[in-house]
């Protein structure tokens, strides 16, 4: 079975990052963490500081971005998680059942997870266009997540081509609003729809909004792939700490993804079987007095009450001025033979 036909629920990806903030002891503790709140797959980013950038390349000057002052080398040396690591970390996500793959940065990092065999990879948005990167990808033969940040539409109609001329069988992109963090005002999940629409692939989300009504929202829409970071707590700091889940954040999003997920259902255009027992609980016609055989129905001796035993509220008007065939008593539900 292909991945994308595997996907029965949504499929909760938990992002490691940099939040391991150089430590192999709290990587694998936020391994343990993302399995007990159940979320499905742990991604790691695979770069060095040497094969994303260059010393002397860039300082961040936006005063806004939460990586103000820093220099984009010094930055990622902070940031990645050594190549060694990768392996034990991936054993601890399988030992889990777990998914566990990485975002390659480079043609060498491709190589790297090769060696590991990993079920997929994924495609970061800031290098969705980075063709070479592309190809080596999609000659693996492995599904590929790509997620679209900073990226048009037709940059991302290339980037899909690519691939697939790659060879590339299985493609999701994610939608993904590329801030750090995202606002629910700029994440224009309406674009789900004309993604799916152009692309005919599976359109997920990689959410960098706080909370989970951004990721519920988008399981609305159709999403089955939702990535989010995730780390231990928030107040450990780290690189992309401010805008990653914490655990009990996590166990949320699996949880109400499910049900989210299960209250989609169907088209429904009939009464449900387990709902027909309360269809006696609605209304219907019944003698409010007591009626003579000869008597004329009207208003001063009917009402439309609970339950449905009588006939329903939609022949109210019909039966004004009929004459009763019957005597008919206050309180007994009205049937066509009790009248002319």
């Amino acid at each position: 079975m292909s991945f994308i036909a595997s996907l029965q629920r949504p499929y909760i990806i938990a992002e490691m990052s940099g939040n391991h903030n150089q430590s192999l002891e709290r990587a694998l503790e936020i391994v343990d963490a993302a399995a007990q709140s159940g979320a499905h797959a742990l991604k790691l980013q695979t770069y060095t500081a040497d094969t994303i950038t260059m010393r002397g390349a860039y300082t961040i000057e936006d005063k806004n971005s939460l990586w103000a002052g820093s220099e984009l080398y010094d930055l990622y040396q902070k940031a990645y998680t050594p190549w060694e690591w990768h392996e034990p970390i991936f054993n601890r996500a399988k030992s889990h059942g777990m998914d566990a793959f990485s975002s390659p940065f480079d043609e060498s990092a491709v190589d790297f997870l090769e060696s590991l065999n990993v079920p997929i990879y994924k495609i970061a948005s800031f290098e969705n266009t980075h063709h070479p990167l592309l190809r080596k990808v999609a000659r693996t033969g492995k599904p590929v997540i790509m997620s679209t940040g900073v990226a048009s539409f037709d940059d991302i109609a290339e980037s899909v081509e690519v691939l697939k001329s790659a060879g590339c069988k299985e493609i999701i992109l994610l939608k993904c609003t590329s801030t750090y963090p995202a606002t629910p005002e700029n994440t224009n999940l309406l674009t789900i729809a004309h993604m799916r629409d152009r692309w005919q692939c599976e359109i997920g989300l990689s959410d960098h909004t706080m909370g989970v009504g951004v990721a519920l929202a988008a399981v609305g829409l159709g999403v089955r792939v939702i990535e989010k970071h995730f780390t231990l707590r928030r107040a450990d700091g780290g690189v992309d700490s401010t805008f990653s889940m914490e655990p009990h954040e996590m166990k949320l999003l699996v949880d109400e993804s499910l049900k989210a997920y299960q209250a989609l259902g169907h088209v429904q255009t009939e009464i449900q079987a387990n709902k027909k027992k309360s269809l006696l609980f609605k209304r219907s016609i019944y003698a409010g007095k007591d009626i003579a055989a000869g008597e004329t129905l009207n208003d001063s001796n009917l009402k439309i009450i609970r339950p449905a035993l009588g006939l329903a509220p939609k022949h109210w008007e019909s039966i004004q001025g009929k004459k009763a065939k019957t005597d008919i008593k206050s309180g007994q539900p009205l049937s066509w033979e009790m009248f002319e």
